[in-house]
């Protein structure tokens, strides 16, 4: 680990089981690299199939104590974890802009959004109700209760490390299951920070434990295939969770899927450009790109396609982009080398079908895993990047004159996460909103991660819900009484 990395925090980075912080018994070890730099911050622990296993354990022997803790009790733990994460937020986002490079502003924004997750299932966690009705025959009651489903898989990913570890978690929690959380290698020491913080905030020993690996596929196999396991929560690429839920399927796992996006950017003649412009920006560029809710495709009506094209790329290029850890940037880096090769091979694949860049389209002679803010217009129809979920700061634009051409074009894909209108008229916003095959719809807003609301998609981008009470549910299985008395 280097001083750079101990400047700034005293970091976990073995594995956290049953409250415990071990190496793997493999004592192999996981190199974390800053992408702003390309330089080691530091090493965790590899786990192996008996890891993974000994996880398992721990998480059983926690299980009975946890899900008969009274509702109260576990409140009580999420609200002192999002008072602690709260606490730490600027450690959390210095840890985080090192390890993923996102801006500090950014990472200052997940981390609050993250600590969220904790606050509002901490009062989710004391409204498990249940039901109660006489059946229609007279012959019988019904009581309907909510219990804890059991162990739970939970597989993060590295775009947003803390918030889509405490997304998952909290709802766990509350429901009253323990869990085991696998965060991605690119990103593993905010997992376990959190880890540190949820150990500090009373979460008893087993409850919750964190594993990373190089050996992703074998460690869910290993895990699934123990009948104790019941929940996988997975977040990540839709290819991936295929594979997740054929495994999944093998014992009958409950499984949840926040997969990958495509999302569509609708904006009409009548549109204020200026609020367009912002939500797209916002729904551009948060966490530069790399995010499965980030704008994919902008389909803007040639009345105002120009005037916003300019104003768009204007913002784009205007961006400063630097180390994320840095005071005042704007756009760090991606995440590696693979992610700027796949983004430039986009970028260059639209421009020799004949797309023109606005702004961007390169990147800069630098270190550090960097691709420059691009606006494209003129976009063919057959351009790779919209078809595919470019994960990263560029904007293609396209041209539409009518409604239903626009909506044609926004649901020709596999995927369904979001999308995001932009019109002056309420009227058309909630018609477009309704025709939108999307599990969430930004009008007029570029943003629509909460807490309290349901996030989730439709079609290939995944199955359930997270956030709102639906993501405790997700959680839970209903067991139904039928009484006479």
């Amino acid at each position: 680990m280097t001083s750079q990395c101990l400047n700034v925090v005293q970091l976990p980075t073995d594995l956290f089981i049953g409250g415990q912080w071990i190496n793997s018994i493999s004592q192999a070890r996981i190199e974390v690299f800053n992408p702003s730099t390309q330089q080691i911050i530091a090493s965790v622990a590899d786990a192996s199939l008996d890891d993974a296993q000994a996880a398992v354990d721990a998480a059983a022997k926690a299980a009975p104590a946890w899900a008969a803790t009274p509702a109260r009790a576990r409140s009580e733990i999420l609200r002192r974890c999002f008072e602690l994460m709260t606490r730490d937020k600027e450690r959390l986002a210095t840890l985080i802009s090192m390890e993923n490079g996102k801006s500090l502003n950014d990472a200052l924004g997940e981390v609050t959004y993250a600590a969220e997750f904790f606050r509002w299932f901490a009062e989710e966690a004391v409204r498990i109700e249940g039901d109660f009705s006489r059946s229609p025959s007279g012959l019988a009651r019904t009581i309907v209760q909510y219990e804890p489903i059991g162990i739970a898989l939970l597989v993060t990913p590295w775009n947003f490390p803390a918030a889509m570890a405490t997304r998952k978690i909290a709802p766990a929690l509350a429901a009253g299951c323990t869990c085991i959380l696998k965060p991605a290698t690119d990103t593993p020491l905010t997992a376990y920070l959190v880890a540190e913080i949820l150990a500090e905030a009373g979460v008893p020993d087993g409850v919750v434990n964190v594993i990373t690996t190089r050996a992703s596929g074998k460690v869910c196999s290993q895990i699934l295939d123990d009948d104790r396991v019941r929940k996988l929560s997975f977040t990540g690429s839709t290819e991936v969770g295929r594979v997740l839920l054929r495994k999944a399927a093998d014992s009958v796992v409950n499984c949840s899927m926040e997969l990958g996006g495509n999302a569509p950017f609708l904006v009409f003649d009548d549109a204020d450009i200026d609020v367009a412009v912002e939500g797209a920006m916002i729904a551009k560029m948060r966490n530069g790109g790399e995010a499965c809710t980030a704008a994919n495709r902008f389909y803007v009506q040639r009345g105002i396609a120009a005037e916003f094209s300019k104003r768009f790329a204007e913002r784009m290029s205007a961006l400063r982009v630097d180390d994320g850890a840095k005071a005042g940037t704007q756009c760090g880096p991606l995440i590696n080398a693979s992610a700027v090769e796949k983004v430039a091979s986009l970028v260059d694949d639209a421009v020799s079908k004949g797309a023109v860049v606005l702004t961007g389209g390169n990147s800069p002679d630098r270190v550090g895993y960097f691709y420059s803010p691009t606006v494209l217009i003129n976009v063919p129809a057959n351009a790779d990047l919209l078809k595919e979920e470019i994960f990263g700061p560029v904007a293609p634009i396209v041209v539409f004159d009518h409604e239903d051409e626009a909506v044609d074009a926004a649901n020709a894909t596999e995927y369904g996460l979001v999308a995001y209108v932009f019109t002056g008229d309420i009227a058309r916003g909630m018609r477009i909103s309704e025709r939108l095959e999307s599990g969430m719809i930004g009008l007029n807003r570029g943003i629509v991660s909460d807490p309290a609301a349901p996030f989730g998609g439709v079609k290939q981008s995944g199955l359930g819900r997270e956030g709102a009470h639906h993501g405790m549910l997700e959680f839970m299985e209903a067991k139904y009484i039928s009484v006479n008395w």
